[in-house]
């Protein structure tokens, strides 16, 4: 493991509320969990497969990009079931990358939700290539994949940008914003 700096520069990305097809993905690019320093914004389709390609352009095509020490994900579905594939992210992007979760997830019921979409194997593919799910133990337990980084560095990263509750600051930030850029107001947990 390397040394963490606080001030790690995080691109954290939350989709807003399904209420298009069209639905915005925002960028929040902060300094460790303490300094919002830029904002990104794109568009995926609501269960597409855009989802990866999308993280990608916007990531490259940002000012941001040579900042950039790690992206962080609120989980690994986007705008419903559009999947992103964390390997592939990194593969085009050379950032590692931190995919956060409150919860782990029921992956029976993403099976057969799975079922009623184009493409259902391929996006499960997706999802199932994201790897194993560590469980990060802590007052409330929270549950993380990763790709391009090591657990303990992955781990580290996680808890130095949760400085309010057991969701990092980034993601939090990411996910307020995206909900008030389209409902007009911020809403929901992150």
């Amino acid at each position: 493991m390397v040394h963490i700096k606080p001030q790690i520069r995080i691109l954290a990305i939350d989709d807003s509320p399904l209420i298009k097809e069209e639905v915005t993905i925002i960028g929040a690019f902060f300094r460790g969990g303490r300094q919002l320093d830029g904002i990104l914004r794109s568009e995926i389709t609501k269960d597409g497969m855009d989802a990866t390609a999308a993280i990608v352009r916007m990531v490259r095509g940002s000012k941001y990009y040579s900042q950039i020490r790690v992206i962080m994900l609120d989980g690994v579905t986007y705008a419903g079931f559009n999947p992103v594939d964390i390997n592939e992210l990194f593969n085009e992007t050379k950032i590692p990358v931190i995919v956060f979760m409150r919860s782990c997830p029921d992956f029976e019921s993403i099976r057969l939700a799975l079922k009623h979409l184009s493409e259902s194997e391929e996006r499960w593919e997706i999802i199932r290539r994201a790897g194993k799910i560590y469980k990060i133990i802590q007052e409330n337990p929270v549950y993380i994949q990763f790709c391009g980084i090591d657990k303990e560095s992955a781990i580290e990263i996680v808890r130095i940008t949760s400085m309010h509750s057991n969701i990092p600051e980034p993601l939090r930030v990411a996910h307020l914003i995206a909900t008030g850029v389209v409902l007009g107001e911020s809403a929901g947990k992150a």
